[in-house]
C-alpha cells in the first residue's frame, strides 16, 4: 500500500498533464500556424504557500488575445528577507476543461527560482491558446480563462548563487514582446 501511494502522486501528475485533468496546461515549443479571428481574454492570478517569503504577483491583470496568437506577461517576485529564497511556482488554468488547449512556451514554472536577499524580478510566461479549443463541444464558448500560479517554498540548490543567476538571466531575456495588455 506504501509503494502504491507513492506511486500515485507521478502517475496523477502524468495523467493531469496528458489529459488537461484540473486544468493542467500543455507545453509546446512553438505557437500554432494559423490564428483564428475568435478572442479570449486571459486573466492572471498568484499567491504564495503557506511559508513562501516571497511577495509573488501578476504584472498584468489580462491580456485579450486571438486563438493560436502567442502572448508574453510578466509575474513580479521579490524576496524581502535577508536570505536567498528559493521557489517553484504551481501551476492551472479555469475552467479546467481549458487545460488541455493552454500551451506554454517558456514559463518560469519550468524550473525552480532563487532570488537573493531584497531582490525583484519580473518572470516571463509565453503561451497561446490551441485554436482547437473551437473544435470541442466542452470548450467552444469559452471566452475568459483564468492563468494561476502558486508560488511553493523549496530547498535552495547546492550551486544557490549560479541558479540565482540564471533566475535573473531568465528575467531579463524574455522572447516576445508586443501584446496588448489589458491593464
Amino acid at each position: 500500500m506504501l509503494a502504491a501511494s507513492f506511486a500515485a502522486v507521478p502517475f496523477y501528475s502524468w495523467f493531469c498533464r496528458v489529459t488537461g485533468y484540473a486544468g493542467t496546461t500543455e507545453v509546446a515549443t512553438a505557437a500554432p500556424a494559423s490564428i483564428s479571428e475568435r478572442t479570449v481574454t486571459v486573466s492572471f492570478d498568484a499567491n504564495t504557500a503557506p511559508g513562501m517569503a516571497w511577495e509573488f504577483r501578476p504584472k498584468q491583470r489580462s491580456v485579450t488575445l486571438r486563438l493560436g496568437e502567442t502572448g508574453l506577461v510578466f509575474f513580479e517576485a521579490y524576496n524581502p528577507t535577508d536570505r536567498m529564497l528559493a521557489g517553484q511556482a504551481g501551476f492551472n488554468v479555469v475552467p479546467f476543461s481549458v487545460g488541455g488547449y493552454f500551451d506554454k512556451i517558456a514559463c518560469f514554472c519550468f524550473n525552480m527560482q532563487v532570488l537573493k536577499p531584497h531582490e525583484r524580478v519580473d518572470m516571463p510566461v509565453t503561451f497561446y491558446v490551441d485554436p482547437k479549443l473551437l473544435d470541442d463541444r466542452e470548450t467552444r464558448d469559452v471566452t475568459d480563462i483564468t492563468l494561476s500560479y502558486t508560488m511553493y517554498p523549496a530547498d535552495l540548490p547546492d550551486d544557490a548563487e549560479a541558479a540565482a543567476e540564471a533566475t535573473t538571466r531568465l528575467a531579463a531575456a524574455p522572447t516576445e514582446r508586443g501584446n496588448k495588455i489589458d491593464q
